[in-house]
């Protein structure tokens, strides 16, 4: 059999590269203009690479008993990690998956084809537009990891963005965000605040090291409405390899401080990451 090669490709928002990974038969790693996007191991798609992707993980398998199937909206949709993993991890859930750039769905679904069976529906189009033009209380989790190159975009980050997010979900459901950033955190300050405007219910998953202000990095966000199940979620994210802290309540309310709600007229990207935070090679 042929060892798998690289494949690059342009695609709408810039140079798209598909890289197999040495030590995995069948993994993949997803790069845009040298910045990761996504790793997808096809034969086992609970592998989730990344300790970002592993902390949303960690997430959705807390949100509801084992096994159940959930109705999960994905805004972004990289090589398809976390609907992979859904797929295997809750059976017979119903998946949509939204991604702006129509050129990079089409490279993925060429070269890393999702499983036959698998009730994932994909779309090329606009986070904010597909959210706000969404059915009401449609939706168990909304996952949102969206990236404009290295950089969550402005129209991303807003109350009216987080209210339509809010506005799809079902009561019980759960919002979730990769965000990246690093001290003095006006970023994920101001999206705490944000979405706290719109949740009753807020939590933070960040490394340690990033959360001191030490470096630059991902965190995940996690609104709701009900109390979320933090104690089991930390538990999972202090035995990753890399663990990572679960903030809520106070020490989160603190955290935020004096931060303000963005209004779309004041929204920015997150920040730009340092040369080499987010690069391979």
């Amino acid at each position: 059999m042929d060892e798998p090669i690289p494949v690059t490709r342009d695609v709408d928002h810039g140079t798209a590269k598909l890289m197999p990974d040495v030590d995995r038969k069948r993994a993949w790693l997803l790069t845009v203009d040298g910045a990761p996007q996504s790793y997808v191991d096809l034969d086992e798609p609970t592998h989730l690479e990344f300790e970002y992707a592993r902390r949303l993980g960690h997430v959705v398998d807390t949100v509801a008993e084992p096994g159940r199937a959930l109705d999960v909206l994905h805004l972004g949709g990289g090589a398809l990690t976390l609907p992979r993993y859904v797929t295997a991890t809750r059976p017979g859930s119903r998946q949509d998956v939204v991604e702006a750039d129509g050129g990079l769905l089409s490279l993925v679904v060429e070269y890393l084809p999702v499983s036959d069976g698998a009730a994932i529906a994909l779309h090329g189009a606009d986070a904010r537009a597909w959210i706000e033009a969404a059915a009401p209380d449609s939706v168990d989790i909304v996952i949102a990891d969206v990236f404009g190159g290295t950089r969550v975009p402005a129209h991303l980050t807003s109350v009216a963005y987080a209210r339509a997010a809010e506005r799809v979900l079902r009561a019980d459901g759960v919002y979730l965000a990769n965000l990246a950033d690093a001290a003095p955190f006006g970023f994920l300050r101001s999206q705490l605040a944000t979405f706290a405007t719109a949740f009753e219910e807020l939590a933070l998953i960040a490394e340690p090291g990033v959360r001191r202000g030490r470096r630059f990095g991902n965190a995940v966000l996690v609104a709701s409405h009900r109390p979320l199940d933090t104690a089991t979620l930390a538990r999972r994210t202090a035995s990753d390899a890399f663990p990572a802290r679960v903030e809520h309540g106070a020490a989160l309310r603190e955290f935020i401080g004096g931060a303000k709600p963005v209004r779309d007229q004041d929204a920015v990207p997150s920040p730009e990451p340092p040369d080499g935070a987010f690069s391979i090679g």
